[in-house]
C-alpha cells in the first residue's frame, strides 16, 4: 500500500511548519556544535558581520550584576541621625542594663521566695527569661552599631538573628495569652484553680509556647530567606526584621507575604482575641464580688498583665499585621523601638512596682541577704 499525500489544506500548512521547525533545530543544533568543537566559527562570525547588539551586550551585563547573590546585609539603623547616635547609644545602653538588671531580679525573686512558687509568678519567671534573651538579640548588635562605621551582618547571622528574635517575641505573645487564661481559671473558677492549673498543666503550658513559637518562627525565616536576595543588600532597620529584609528580595513576595500574615494572624490576633474572651468573663465575675474591696484585690492582679498585654499586642500588631508595600522606616522604626526596649523594660517595672507580692518579695530576700552578711 502506499503512502497517501495531504487530503486538506491544513494538513499542507501543519507539513510546512513541522519541515520549517525541523529546519531551524537542526541549524541551531549546528551552531551549537560548531561553537563547542570549532573554534573557527568565531572568523566565520566576524567575516559574516554577524556581531551581537551593543544593547544586548549592555543587557546581559546589568542581568549578571543583579544576579549577584547577596553574602551580607548592611543594617543602617540609626546612620541618618549623624552625631545623635552618641546620645541615643548611652539612653540604649542605660535602659538595656535596666531591662537586664529588672528580668533578673524578677526571675531571682521568683525562684527564692517560695510564696511566689504559683502558676501567675510561674509564667511571669519565664516571660521574664524570654524577654532577657529576646533582648539580648537585638540590642548588643544595635548598640555597637551606633558606634561603628562598618554596620554589616552576614547572610547566615541575619537570618539566625531574625529566627531567635521572632521565637522568643512568639513565646512572649503565647505566654501572655496563657497568663491570661491563668487570671481566669483563679477568678471565674477558683475551686477548680488549682486542677485546671496544677504544675503538671503548667509545664506543658509553657513548653507548649516554647516550642510553638520557635516553630512559628522557623517557618517564617524559610520564607523569608529563601527567597532570591541580588545586588540590593541595605536593611532600613537596625536589625534583621521581616519588612526590611524581604523588601530586598529581586522576585514576587506576594505568596511568601501572605503566608506570613497568616502566621502573624495566628500568633497575635489569636491570642489576643482569647485574652478579650478571659476579660470579659473575668469582668463580669468582678462585678457580681459584692463589698468595694474585693472587686478592687481581684482587679489589681489583672490590670499589671492587661497593661503589657495592650503595649505587647498593639505595636506588634501595628508592624506585621500590614502588606510590606506600607512599610515606613522612620515612624516603623520608633514603634519597633517600643515593643524592642519599652515593653521589656516595662514588664518588670510594671509587675515589680504594682504587685504587692512582688514588692513584699524582693524585701524577703533583700532583708536576708543584708542578715547573711552581717552575720558573716
Amino acid at each position: 500500500m502506499g503512502i497517501r499525500g495531504p487530503e486538506k489544506l491544513e494538513d499542507y500548512f501543519t507539513l510546512f511548519v513541522c519541515d520549517h521547525v525541523i529546519t531551524v533545530f537542526s541549524k541551531v543544533e549546528d551552531r551549537i556544535r560548531n561553537r563547542e568543537g570549532d573554534a573557527t566559527s568565531l572568523d566565520l562570525k566576524k567575516e559574516e558581520g554577524d556581531h551581537e547588539p551593543e544593547a544586548a551586550k549592555n543587557w546581559k551585563k546589568v542581568l549578571a550584576e543583579n544576579l549577584t547573590m547577596v553574602t551580607e546585609f548592611l543594617l543602617l539603623g540609626f546612620s541618618s541621625l549623624g552625631e545623635i547616635q552618641l546620645a541615643l547609644f548611652v539612653v540604649f545602653l542605660f535602659l538595656y542594663l535596666v531591662i537586664l538588671s529588672g528580668n533578673v531580679t524578677i526571675v531571682s525573686v521568683i525562684r527564692l521566695d517560695k510564696s511566689l512558687h504559683t502558676p501567675m509568678y510561674f509564667f511571669l519567671g519565664i516571660l521574664s527569661t524570654s524577654e532577657t534573651f529576646y533582648t539580648f538579640v537585638i540590642l548588643p548588635k544595635m548598640l555597637i552599631n551606633l558606634l561603628s562605621v562598618a554596620r554589616t551582618i552576614s547572610f547566615t547571622c541575619c537570618a539566625t538573628q531574625m529566627f531567635f528574635f521572632l521565637g522568643f517575641a512568639i513565646t512572649n505573645c503565647l505566654l501572655l495569652g496563657v497568663m491570661g487564661y491563668d487570671r481566669y481559671a483563679a477568678i471565674c473558677h477558683p475551686l477548680h484553680y488549682p486542677i485546671l492549673m496544677s504544675w503538671q498543666v503548667c509545664g506543658k503550658l509553657g513548653a507548649t509556647c516554647g516550642i510553638g513559637g520557635f516553630l512559628a518562627s522557623l517557618t517564617v525565616v524559610y520564607l523569608v530567606f529563601s527567597l532570591p536576595f541580588c545586588s540590593a543588600n541595605k536593611v532600613n532597620h537596625y536589625f534583621c526584621d521581616i519588612s526590611p529584609v524581604i523588601r530586598l528580595a529581586c522576585t514576587n513576595t506576594d505568596v511568601h507575604e501572605f503566608v506570613i500574615f497568616i502566621c502573624g494572624v495566628l500568633v497575635l490576633v489569636v491570642p489576643f482575641l482569647f485574652i478579650c474572651v478571659s476579660y470579659i468573663c473575668i469582668l463580669r465575675t468582678i462585678l457580681k464580688i459584692p463589698s468595694a474591696e474585693g472587686r478592687r484585690k481581684a482587679f489589681s492582679t489583672c490590670a499589671s498583665h492587661l497593661t503589657v498585654v495592650i503595649v505587647h499586642y498593639g505595636c506588634a500588631s501595628y508592624i506585621y499585621l500590614r502588606p510590606t508595600a506600607n512599610y515606613v522606616s522612620n515612624k516603623d522604626r520608633l514603634v519597633t523601638v517600643t515593643y524592642t526596649i519599652v515593653t521589656p523594660l516595662l514588664n518588670p517595672m510594671v509587675y515589680s512596682l504594682r504587685n504587692k507580692d512582688v514588692q513584699v518579695a524582693i524585701r524577703k530576700v533583700l532583708g536576708k541577704k543584708g542578715s547573711l552578711k552581717l552575720y558573716n
